[in-house]
């Protein structure tokens, strides 16, 4: 990991710059996967999946008889932590719910708001790499808790064609049946456009590769509508020299063992923790099974020395999807803090325990998009509809804010649905 320092001064948007990829090429690419799966649907699924995974697929979905038969294989310890999983945050999402409320504006002039779940969702959940078991319950648990009629789960193949049974049970638990053996910008496409075996759907969630995002992102110009920009994964750790660099640096490789096109930032007050830190991450990675893949993300990662108010413009500029602050004093500048998908606070809350079964979602907004959009919740699954209930008196009321209103836009039908209710005359 690079040091260097920022006193204010310094390009701020160089120190913070993320690795970057060739859009345009990108882009290509997946419009193509795109544009054949719409045309040829499964025929062009299976293709991709025998060119970009390497197996050959008979079928695509799996039957409830195949999800048994390999959920009977999760061992009893990954069962009980799953079930744990899943309450803490089916907890916290149900906690959500809000009691709709009726407002009076003004006498006989009635609002509410009510909640409806978005009827047909869609579920990617990254398997190529690490198969995420734990991105199964953070998105099926608030779609069973908004209460989605139709749950489509699509998720890439192992290389002898089957879905990690983990990943079986965890759907099996959030009651998802819908389960399709496909992955990258080909099952964004399927359950964007759908195909023979694949329904269509009205929204697609989940996190992924470079790939899967742009394909998100593409087929939301297409009307489908995407939970946000979540791509590969980040973490930013902001600390004094009180805290443990151990601490730190394991939370930096836990990030860092997603993928190559990942990154992981420190802040820290001296140059002398920050070699603390960067020896405790070569001493932590020399041990780890995916160290390759987190040596290549350190290369483009960084640790940038800076008092309490240059390291809050560097938060609030990085925009991280994961903020840890290991710091003596917790509540120094939190307020300040605007752009951020996701906070940690103090020393014995890894960014792992939002990852996995502390009840928050860990699909988060990445790549900067912090700074305009939340991570997933009960209100991502559910559309916000808006009611009114007028009486007569309070239709009397209004009309004399809608007739001279609607006389300034020069939109005379307006004013004169509501006359006409009032039995007033007009020329």
């Amino acid at each position: 990991m690079k040091i260097s320092g920022y006193s204010g001064t310094e390009d701020l948007g160089a120190l913070v710059k993320r690795p970057l990829h060739e859009a345009l090429e990108l882009e290509g690419k997946v419009q193509k996967v795109l544009d054949t799966v719409r045309e040829k649907g499964d025929e062009a699924l299976i293709d991709f999946t025998r060119k970009f995974d390497g197996v050959e697929l008979d079928s695509l979905k799996y039957l409830q008889s195949e999800v048994k038969d390999y959920t009977n294989r999760v061992s009893a310890e990954l069962r009980e932590a799953l079930q744990k999983a899943y309450n803490n945050i089916f907890t916290f999402h149900h906690s959500q719910k809000s009691d709709s409320q009726k407002i009076e504006t003004m006498p006989g002039v009635f609002c509410w708001r009510e909640d409806r779940a978005i009827e047909k969702v869609g579920l990617y959940i990254p398997g190529g790499t690490a198969p995420l078991v734990s991105t199964v319950l953070m998105l099926g648990v608030p779609a069973r808790v908004a209460g989605c009629e139709e749950v489509v789960l699509c998720t890439p193949p192992d290389k002898g064609g089957k879905i990690n049974p983990a990943i079986l049970y965890a759907a099996e638990l959030c009651g998802i049946n819908n389960i399709y053996s496909v992955g990258g910008a080909q099952a964004i496409a399927g359950m964007a456009f759908g195909t023979e075996s694949i329904p269509k759907v009205d929204k697609i969630f989940g996190p992924g590769n470079q790939y899967v995002t742009c394909a998100k992102m593409l087929v939301q110009r297409s009307g489908i509508a995407i939970d946000m920009p979540a791509g590969p994964s980040e973490v930013l750790v902001w600390c004094d020299d009180g805290a443990n660099p151990s601490f730190v640096a394991s939370d930096l490789l836990a990030q860092a063992e997603h993928g190559v096109d990942s990154q992981v930032m420190v802040v820290c007050e001296s140059r002398h923790f920050a070699t603390q830190i960067q020896e405790a991450v070569e001493l932590q990675l020399s041990s780890l099974p995916r160290k390759e893949i987190a040596r290549e993300v350190l290369k483009n990662s960084r640790i940038i020395i800076a008092n309490a108010e240059n390291a809050i413009e560097v938060i609030n500029e990085y925009a991280p999807e994961h903020l840890i602050i290991q710091r003596k004093n917790l509540s120094q500048g939190i307020n300040d803090i605007v752009n951020v998908g996701s906070v940690f606070l103090g020393p014995f809350t890894p960014e792992s325990a939002g990852d996995y079964a502390s009840g928050t979602n860990h699909t988060l907004p990445t790549n900067g998009y912090a700074r305009t959009y939340s991570g997933v919740s009960l209100d991502s699954f559910v559309k916000k509809v808006t009611f009114q209930e007028i009486s007569r008196s309070g239709l009397e009321g209004l009309e004399k804010v809608i007739s001279p209103m609607a006389e300034a836009e020069e939109l005379e039908a307006h004013k004169r649905a509501v006359l006409i209710r009032l039995g007033k005359v007009f020329e």
